[in-house]
């Protein structure tokens, strides 16, 4: 496949997208001077590049009863044992993150909690998974930087 070239218009449309994902194609095309049909033509080709990957949604978790956040470091036994570590981490619906590191830990996970309780709960499920030697947690104050456009507009100073 070829490169697939970005130019100004796309990364206003991709701009407009990450702010809101829902944001509706006509109103895209209205604030850029452009045609609905493009932007669709235009959002299209990005999904067919790879560069757009599907959509999401954002939720408020702290709404929803989730307000902890603590990150857990994961020690395993054995660095062949990652993949079913990775397998059972899976399996506890309040790891919403979780990465194959280099440095202190083999894993590095975000987790979302009720509260300290329930946290604590979380990471002794981690804890217990087989093949875990040890787990280290540090808890999160606040999330004071979330921003995807900073990056993509970088990104879109090197292209």
């Amino acid at each position: 496949m070829a490169k697939f070239k970005l130019d100004e218009t796309d990364h206003q449309i991709l701009d407009m997208l990450i702010e809101n994902t829902r944001t509706p194609f006509t109103d895209i095309a209205k604030k850029l001077l452009i045609s609905a049909g493009t932007v669709h033509v235009r959002v299209k080709k990005m999904e067919e590049a790879g560069i757009i990957i599907g959509s999401s949604l954002t939720l408020d978790y702290k709404k929803l009863g989730y307000a902890f956040i603590a990150y857990v470091g994961v020690f395993l036994k054995n660095t062949s044992q990652t993949k079913f570590v990775l397998e059972r981490i899976n399996e506890i619906p309040f790891v919403t993150v979780a990465h194959v590191t280099t440095g202190k830990f083999n894993v590095f996970c975000k987790i979302r909690a009720k509260n300290t309780q329930h946290a604590k709960d979380i990471i002794f499920l981690l804890d217990d998974i087989e093949g875990v030697y040890r787990t280290e947690t540090m808890i999160s104050l606040e999330e004071s930087i979330n921003d995807k456009k900073r990056l993509m507009h970088s990104i879109f100073k090197d292209m």
